[in-house]
């Protein structure tokens, strides 16, 4: 078992990374143990290395995007939910771009793999829901929602609202010909 203080130093350095590497990508790991409040061995115990601490910080997002499902279909409309879902699919897909000047290429491709399953099972729920109730189309697929909205973290944050609403105004049920 992970003592406290072992904890709240990880979830401290998990932060103060996030935000450093964030602003600057070259953001040397001494500099991160600083803004965490860590000395620089609480931080190499934890990440021996810049490429570990990075895709603990982009696993610690996809983890939390696949918890939010249940809560998302619990308080809200399926489709409510799958749009506040993606709005936050599209933070991370932002934050993943952001980190990636801080990763080699085969670590960017292990973050892609990574998190392809998880994304994949709760945009599956959260278009079966829909279904279930009628308010997504029954031919809506998991594979073409996530290619329709993985271009949507290119997209100026002002117009994803509009791109996103034109997406899932093509999930709902057509009428009958």
């Amino acid at each position: 078992m992970v003592r406290s203080d072992a904890r709240e130093n990880r979830a401290r350095i998990l932060a103060a990374a996030r935000e450093a590497f964030l602003a600057d990508a070259d953001v040397s790991m001494n500099q991160i143990a600083q803004r965490a409040g860590v000395g620089p061995g609480t931080l190499y115990r934890n990440y021996p290395h810049r490429e570990a601490l990075v895709l603990d910080i982009y696993q610690e997002e996809i983890d939390r995007l696949a918890a939010a499902v249940t809560t998302l279909l619990a308080g809200h409309p399926p489709v409510e939910a799958l749009r506040l879902w993606t709005v936050e699919l599209v933070g991370a897909m932002r934050t993943k771009h952001g980190l990636g000047g801080a990763l080699s290429p085969a670590d960017h491709t292990a973050i892609t793999e990574r998190s392809y399953g998880p994304v994949m099972t709760a945009i599956t729920r959260l278009l079966d829901a829909g279904k279930a109730d009628g308010s997504i189309r029954p031919d809506a697929e998991p594979g073409d929602f996530l290619q329709l909205t993985g271009a949507l973290w290119r997209a100026a944050p002002d117009r994803t609202g509009p791109i996103l609403d034109l997406i899932l105004d093509g999930l709902g049920r057509r009428p009958q010909r």
